[in-house]
């Protein structure tokens, strides 16, 4: 075959062309990706391609991280060689800080710490200590090695420190009841939530204003201490006596009745309907029922007795009404009874008490963000709630009893010889009865109608029988504010704590909850509703499928490689082959 020289030099000159052709575009290629990258700085834009949107952030917290004005710097101890759950939640954890950090503007920063790195041992347990005292929850974790099965006590949470101030993050939150896989679950779900609560808390400079109304026997300083101390952090906490003053509550955003035990008169419940006509919150936390715990303990017997506070009618106006009854629930906390022969050494065992239900949302009530997630909550001698038909106002039921319920109507005989008999499911047949209601809209005043025109009138009382937007939480239970006090050593029990169970409870959280969702409306507790789906492996299938999808996995990608490699080798075969 001959080849003239002309061809070659014209087949030189194509290679040549073809060459400066491709290493033009490679330039240009280059140059289009660096102005992309410079158009780029002065655009902002993120895209989520999860089916739940998880990294989509709320736009109040997109409006918190903006509007920072100095840095947050987070200490995060949840690093190290953990179990794939709670790897995926440290993963989860830190995919959302970079988003945080996204839309803070590079004011948000943080680092992850992990402690198994520490090898000084004195050293280390100082630092757990530290940040035991500090609040952080430790969680002993059950890790697997070559070597077998090891303990490791880890510390799942940060420390927030924005402007000198520092608060906690509990990133993992276990439930009671609840499996570990869903437990990651419902903390990944939180995560937002949790750590814009934090930045908030250390943000608010101008709080708003909570009354805990007193003179009708409420609870007082000692026993509603630690729901005092908590509120303090977001709000300006006072304790207010209305005395038939009608300015009493001016410039409170919400009031909380906890527990009284004496009636309200009704210049008192007039003011307290003008604060509530006029936008003001309520929380009520009210006893219908009395029972003399004294009594009870002294002589193991006690009656229920209707407590009349001449709050129904309010209530009723509203859209509510506690019941004169007793709630009995098998799904109920333990107190220690003496089993022992009399006269002889004490024996006590724990028993169930039916008049503590252990109240937990469900599917129904477990969508509204106060309750979502939420752990156990503790009642004592709570009565149920009815809903009322009130034009414009919205009911939401928060918590309720079990499926093993039954109800005692006042006067209702108490007695602690009744653990001693052993309960029939077919008599706790009234389920699921409301707890905990949240009323939302325009409510119409007790008062509309029965106000003479002087009063009516009266532009120092300006007089409204029409709410404007607002809303209400009503608690067939006082005692869930309570925290029980030792007179011995002078100190209190943290709220929820029950000392026969050794337990603490989520009725701290539940109220935090009832108020921030009063104070500051949806926007921030709205996040608390966002759901991840837990997308877990078939374990079963896992073990009897292992080496199928062993084989699939490994097997179809090398094989697609194989015959994308046949292909393209035949193709440039064909093309450079003359």
């Amino acid at each position: 075959m001959v080849i003239n020289k002309e061809t070659i030099e014209l087949e030189q000159k194509k290679t040549i062309n073809r060459k400066r052709r491709d290493i033009l575009n490679l330039f240009m290629l280059l140059a289009i990706l660096v102005l992309l990258n410079f158009v780029g700085t002065f655009f902002f834009k993120r895209f989520d391609l999860t089916t739940e949107k998880r990294y989509t952030l709320s736009p109040s917290t997109r409006m918190l991280l903006e509007n920072l004005d100095e840095g947050v710097y987070l200490k995060v101890y949840l690093d190290g060689d953990f179990n794939p759950a709670f790897t995926r939640l440290r993963n989860e954890t830190k995919e959302m800080l970079d988003e945080f950090r996204a839309y803070s503007n590079k004011e948000l920063n943080y680092e992850f710490i992990n402690l198994s790195d520490e090898k000084n041992q004195k050293e280390l347990e100082n630092i757990q200590r530290q940040l035991y005292g500090k609040g952080i929850i430790p969680l002993e974790l059950n890790i697997k090695t070559d070597k077998g099965n090891k303990t490791q006590i880890i510390f799942p949470g940060a420390l927030v420190t924005y402007k000198g101030r520092e608060t906690v993050w509990q990133i993992f939150k276990k439930q009671l009841g609840v499996s570990a896989d869903q437990c990651i679950n419902n903390s990944i779900q939180s995560l937002e939530y949790e750590l814009s609560n934090s930045i908030r808390k250390l943000q608010t400079v101008v709080k708003h204003r909570v009354a805990f109304i007193q003179g009708h026997g409420e609870l007082d300083t000692l026993h509603a201490n630690d729901m005092i101390n908590s509120l303090q952090e977001y709000y300006d906490v006072r304790f207010v006596t209305i005395k038939h003053r009608l300015k009493a509550l001016n410039g409170f955003k919400t009031i909380i009745i906890a527990q009284p035990d004496s009636a309200f008169d009704e210049k008192d419940k007039f003011i307290i309907d003008q604060f509530i006509m006029h936008g003001g919150r309520a929380l009520w936390c009210i006893d219908p029922v009395y029972t003399n715990y004294d009594s009870l303990r002294l002589t193991g017997f006690t009656l229920g007795l209707s407590n009349n506070l001449h709050l129904e009618d309010q209530l009723f106006a509203y859209g509510a009404r506690i019941n004169n009854n007793l709630v009995n629930d098998l799904q109920c906390t333990s107190i220690p009874i003496n089993k022992g022969f009399k006269g002889g050494p004490a024996d006590l065992q724990m028993v169930p008490w039916i008049y503590n239900p252990l109240v937990m949302a469900d599917s129904i009530t477990g969508k509204h963000p106060i309750v979502k997630n939420l752990d156990l909550v503790k009642f004592e001698f709570a009565s149920t709630i009815d809903t009322i038909s009130a034009k414009g106002v919205k009911k939401t039921v928060l918590l309720r009893t079990s499926k093993y319920t039954k109800l005692q109507t006042t006067p209702a005989r108490v007695s602690l010889a009744m653990t001693a008999l052993r309960p029939t499911e077919n008599q706790f047949n009234k389920s699921f009865q409301p707890l905990a209601v949240l009323l939302e809209g325009n409510f119409t005043s007790p008062y509309k109608n029965r106000m003479t025109s002087a009063i009516a009138q009266d532009s120092a009382i300006n007089f409204m029988d029409y709410s404007t937007a607002t809303a209400m939480i009503v608690i067939g239970d006082g005692d869930v504010m309570k925290n029980d006090y030792n007179y011995g050593n002078q100190n209190y029990y943290e709220l929820g704590y029950d000392k026969y169970m050794k337990q603490k409870f989520a009725n701290k959280t539940f109220l935090l909850n009832c108020v921030n969702y009063l104070c500051d409306g949806a926007d921030l507790l709205s996040v608390r509703a966002r759901e991840v789906k837990l997308r877990l492996l078939d374990k079963k299938k896992t073990k009897t499928q292992e080496m199928k999808w062993r084989m699939i996995n490994v097997g179809i990608p090398l094989s697609v490689i194989t015959i994308l490699g046949l292909v393209l080798y035949q193709l440039r075969k064909r093309r450079y082959t003359d």
